[in-house]
């Protein structure tokens, strides 16, 4: 579904990443792991086409997308859903929702999607008229991951579920993705709790100051010496 070849971006004068390919096969459950500043964000980030890699090639359904901008991505079932949740705090639940569906014109569709957003999260229906500044940081993360689902994505860009949030929301959340997962959308997880994205994933990777370290599935990686050193703790 999804592959990227040979990446290279950073900022300005600043690389960050180096050479990095990575694949998303077709209703997989992909996790890239690594440290803060590896270079996960920044990748999620080429291949939403929200930053321009310096080289390289992104291909999404077999076709070159790298040049394209963020809302065609969107309009073809790329969806992103960033890092730090990044909603528009002074609206309501119910309005960020709906601006996850600004590109579709389905009105009735739309709808139907929002009802199945409600059933998805419950406590999203019932804050749906509360401004989305409001919220705890779990239900943060829930309203931007439903924001992300009303964009009918076919394949979702998750940066870092579990930042800032106690594990016990973490947990909330995992079965969520599973069930995202369930209803025919791919994902492609970026985590810096390794143990969490290892244990959904079907395939993994390892990334180490802007390039691929290791890859495997998930239980290769969680048994790997080095990730359980480095990013388990063990």
């Amino acid at each position: 579904m999804l592959e990227a070849r040979r990446i290279q971006a950073g900022y300005g004068e600043v690389q960050v990443l180096w050479g990095v390919d990575l694949v998303v096969g077709t209703g997989q459950i992909v996790a890239l792991v690594g440290s803060n500043g590896a270079g996960k964000t920044t990748l999620l980030r080429c291949l939403s086409g929200v930053l321009r890699p310096l080289s390289g090639a992104v291909h999404f359904d077999g076709e070159a997308v790298t040049d394209l901008p963020s809302d065609d991505l969107v309009r073809r079932g790329l969806v992103h859903v960033p890092e730090g949740r990044r909603l528009f705090a002074g609206m309501t639940v119910r309005d960020n929702l709906l601006m996850g569906a600004y590109l579709r014109r389905d009105r009735r569709q739309i709808l139907q999607d929002l009802d199945r957003a409600f059933a998805l999260f419950p406590v999203l229906h019932e804050r749906q008229r509360q401004l989305a500044g409001t919220l705890s940081g779990g239900e943060q993360q829930m309203c931007a991951l439903a924001r992300g689902l009303m964009c009918r994505p076919r394949l979702l860009l998750v940066d870092e579920l579990s930042l800032g949030l106690a594990p016990v929301v973490v947990e909330r959340l995992v079965p969520v993705l599973r069930e995202i997962h369930q209803q025919g959308v791919s994902i492609l997880l970026v985590e810096q709790d390794a143990q969490t994205a290892l244990e959904l994933a079907e395939q993994a990777y390892v990334l180490e100051h802007g390039a691929v370290a290791m890859r495997g599935t998930g239980p290769e990686l969680l048994a790997n010496e080095h990730v359980r050193r480095a990013y388990l703790g063990l």
